[in-house]
C-alpha cells in the first residue's frame, strides 16, 4: 500500500552558499559538446536506414534527458509530482497544499524561492546572510557614550589568509571543505588556488578520506570543517587519517559556544572526541596571532594534527605575518600569582586573565591539549594550591580531564578544579550570555574558584594598622 504522504521541496538554487555541479548540469554539458553532437549526427545516418533501430535510440535519448527533469525524475521516484510553483505566491500555495493533502499516495510539491527574499541586504547577499546575527546600527553613537571597541578579525579569515600564505610558500598544499567555503574563510583561496581547492559538497567522511589519500601521495591536505560536522567523519578519522599516522591538518572551526548558531552547531565535543585518538594532537589557540602560529606548525609538523578555534571575532591581537612555527607541546606563562593558577585552553584567556586580577592568580595559556606542558604543570602544582582549568568544551573528557589524568599519575597533593561546559545541550544565545550562563564568565569563574577556596586563603589580606 502506498502511503499518503506530502513533500515539499523550497528550491531557491542555492545550498548554503552557491551550488557547485549537478547531474542536470552534467548531462546538459555532455548534450552541448562537440563530441556528443557528432556522434548523435553520425548516428542519425547510419541508423535512420534502419528505422526500429533509429526509433529505440530517440525513445532512448529523450528518456535520459527526461530523467532528469524534475518533473520525470521525481515520477520515476514514485511521486505525483506538481511543479515548479512560485513560492512567495502564498495564497496560490496555501491553495496547492489544501488540495494535494486530498490526494491519494505520495505527493510531491516542487516551489521555487529566492534565498533571502524580503530582506533587501540577504537578497544581495544570501551567502552571507545565510544565518543572521545581530544587525549593528549604522547610527553614530549619541555625545558622551563610549563607541565598542574594535574588533579583531573573524577567526575563520585569520585561517583563510595563513592558508593563502602557506599555499604561496608551499606547492603541495591541498584545500579541503565539505561545502563550507565562505563559512571557513576560503573563498579567496579558491579563487586563487583553483586546483588546489576541492569542496566536497555536505560529505564530511568524504572530505576525510579524501585528505588521507592525498596524504598517502604526498600532498599536504588542509581540511577545513565545522566542530559539529566533523563528528560525520570521526570513523574515517581514527581509521583514514590516524591509524595510518598520515600528514593531515584539520583546521576546526566553530568550537565551543557559537551563539545564535544554536545547540546544532555548538562545537562542544571536539576536545573530548580527538584526545583519545592516537597519533594526533590538538592545538586550541587564546587569540589571532596564536592562531595563524599554531596553524602553522600543525601543519609542518609531520603526522595529523588539529587546531580547534571558535566561531566570530578575535580580541584584535597584533598579527604577525611571518609563518613561524612554536614548540609543540610548550604552554606559556601570561600572568604570575600566588596560590591559585588558572590553566586555560583556548580563547577564554581574556576571561581567565580578568578573574585572575580579582584573585591575583597565575594563569597559563596552555596551547595544547595535546601534548600538554607536564614540566609547566609540575612546576605550578609545587608551588600552588589549586589548579583551575578553563575550556569551552564538555568537562567530559576534555582538556581539563587530561590534567586530572595526570595528576592522578604524578600523585599530586593539591587541588583541581575544572570548568567547562556544563553535562547539557545548552541552548542558543548571545555568545557572551551563554558563558555567563555556563559559569565561564570572569566573574563566573572568579566565584567558582571562591566557593571552592575561601577568599582569605586565596589573597594574602593588608594588614592597616591604625
Amino acid at each position: 500500500e502506498r502511503p499518503n504522504m506530502l513533500v515539499i521541496l523550497n528550491d531557491n538554487q542555492m545550498s548554503i552558499g552557491h551550488n557547485t555541479g549537478g547531474l542536470a548540469t552534467y548531462f546538459a554539458k555532455i548534450w552541448a559538446s562537440k563530441t556528443y553532437i557528432s556522434l548523435r549526427e553520425g548516428s542519425k545516418k547510419i541508423l535512420k536506414q534502419i528505422k526500429p533501430a533509429w526509433d529505440l535510440a530517440k525513445r532512448t535519448e529523450e528518456h535520459m534527458k527526461g530523467m532528469v527533469a524534475p518533473g520525470t525524475l521525481f515520477e520515476e521516484l514514485g511521486f505525483n509530482y506538481i511543479g515548479p510553483l512560485d513560492g512567495h505566491d502564498l495564497p496560490l500555495v496555501v491553495q496547492t497544499i489544501t488540495n494535494m493533502m486530498s490526494l491519494e499516495g505520495p505527493q510531491f510539491l516542487h516551489l521555487r524561492t529566492m534565498k533571502g527574499k524580503g530582506f533587501e541586504p540577504a537578497e544581495h547577499d544570501p551567502v552571507g546572510y545565510h544565518a543572521i546575527n545581530k544587525l549593528e546600527s549604522k547610527t553614530k553613537a549619541p555625545e558622551g557614550v563610549e563607541p565598542p571597541a574594535k574588533k579583531g578579525p573573524k577567526y575563520q579569515d585569520v585561517f583563510g589568509r595563513w592558508l593563502c600564505d602557506a599555499a604561496e610558500q608551499d606547492t603541495r598544499l591541498i584545500g579541503i571543505t565539505p561545502a563550507m567555503c565562505e563559512g571557513s574563510g576560503m573563498v579567496e583561496f579558491s579563487q586563487k588556488f583553483p586546483h588546489r581547492y576541492y569542496d566536497v559538497a555536505i560529505a564530511e567522511q568524504h572530505a576525510v578520506t579524501l585528505a588521507a589519500g592525498m596524504a598517502c601521495d604526498g600532498l599536504k591536505p588542509v581540511v577545513a570543517i565545522y566542530s559539529t560536522f566533523l563528528q560525520r567523519g570521526y570513523d574515517q578519522l581514527i581509521h583514514d587519517v590516524a591509524l595510518q599516522n598520515l600528514d593531515v591538518t584539520f583546521g576546526i572551526d566553530r568550537a565551543g559556544l557559537v551563539g545564535q548558531d544554536g545547540p546544532t552547531h555548538h562545537g562542544a565535543f571536539d576536545l573530548s572526541y580527538l584526545r583519545c585518538i592516537p597519533n594526533l594532537i590538538i592545538a586550541a589557540p587564546s587569540d589571532e596571532n596564536e592562531c595563524r602560529k599554531l596553524l602553522h606548525t600543525c601543519y609542518v609538523h609531520e603526522g595529523p594534527s588539529a587546531v580547534r578555534y571558535p566561531r566570530g571575532n578575535g580580541p584584535n591581537a597584533l598579527i604577525e605575518q611571518t609563518l613561524t612555527a612554536v614548540e609543540i607541546g610548550k604552554a606559556v606563562q601570561v600572568r604570575q600569582g600566588q596560590k591559585v593558577a588558572i590553566v586555560n585552553f583556548g580563547t577564554l584567556l581574556t576571561e581567565a586573565l580578568a578573574a585572575a586580577e580579582a584573585l591575583d592568580a597565575t594563569v597559563i595559556d596552555m596551547r595544547w591539549v595535546k601534548p600538554l606542558d607536564t614540566d609547566l604543570l609540575d612546576d605550578i602544582a609545587r608551588s600552588h594550591d589549586l589548579i583551575v582549568t578553563l575550556e569551552e568544551n564538555a568537562l567530559a573528557g576534555g582538556a581539563g580531564s587530561a590534567v586530572l589524568e595526570y595528576k592522578s599519575l604524578k600523585a599530586w597533593g593539591i587541588d583541581v578544579l575544572c570548568l567547562g561546559l556544563p553535562d547539557r545541550f545548552v541552548d542558543h544565545g548571545d555568545h557572551k550570555a551563554l558563558l555567563a550562563e555556563c559559569g565561564l564568565s570572569a566573574s563566573g569563574i572568579q566565584a567558582s574558584i571562591e566557593a571552592r577556596v575561601t577568599p582569605s586563603s586565596i589573597i594574602t589580606p593588608t594588614v592597616v594598622v591604625v
